[in-house]
């Protein structure tokens, strides 16, 4: 791919707390971020918020979900799941031949603490039966808690990257280190359940053991 700096990153749902906190950290390590919504007037109040704490010279703009996955290179959802097929189907064609980065967890309330999985397997496999074989999808993010992204501090938790393909875990794992992180590649979309039904369990141990953001490390292992 392109460097970096000539890359387009749009992340829809990222009005939310998690998807404001990743574009912070993209936008700060150069990246042209978009912030997608349902709602442009949102998005655009979300952009405007990032570029004051980052300053004039950070690229980021608001748009509607559809135009911000039109004109991006890599797309990441960060939607609720309850919007999540939704969103998808809104932005299918938009997304033909290129990369999304799905965030989503099908977390089912009032019981967020249980993991709960859809008939797909997960939520990156149903993005995948959504939008067909012209998309490539990885599933990343899904276990570090949006308190560690709208900040500067390094943040001692890895990013577990599956997805359908090696290539575009190699391309996630790059957007996880943009995003001052590490990311490890934990294999093919399907062990995405895996990934994703690890947060509830973090949920539970947040209440349980009264934090807000229990991550994962991945240890034995160098890079």
């Amino acid at each position: 791919m392109s460097d970096p700096i000539l890359l387009t990153i749009a992340v829809l749902g990222g009005t939310g707390r998690e998807g404001k906190g990743l574009a912070y950290r993209w936008a700060r390590a150069g990246y042209k971020v978009l912030i997608g919504s349902r709602i442009p007037l949102k998005a655009v109040h979300a952009a405007d918020e990032l570029t004051n704490l980052l300053g004039e010279h950070a690229s980021i703009a608001g748009l509607a979900n559809p135009e911000a996955a039109q004109r991006a290179d890599i797309v990441v959802l960060t939607v609720p799941y309850s919007a999540h097929r939704a969103t998808l189907e809104s932005v299918k064609e938009a997304l033909r031949g290129k990369l999304l980065v799905d965030v989503t967890v099908p977390l089912v309330p009032p019981e967020v603490a249980k993991v709960q999985m859809p008939p797909a397997g997960s939520a990156a496999q149903e993005a995948r039966e959504i939008l067909g074989e012209d998309v490539q999808v990885c599933a990343a993010f899904q276990n570090i808690s949006h308190v560690h992204l709208q900040g500067d501090e390094e943040v001692a938790c890895d990013v577990l990257v599956t997805g359908t393909s090696p290539e575009a875990r190699t391309e996630a794992i790059k957007l996880v280190e943009a995003a001052g992180l590490t990311g490890w590649d934990a294999g093919p979309i399907e062990n995405s359940v895996v990934v994703e039904g690890l947060t509830s369990v973090l949920i539970g141990i947040n209440k349980k053991y009264g934090s807000t953001h229990a991550g994962i490390k991945v240890t034995g292992v160098r890079k």
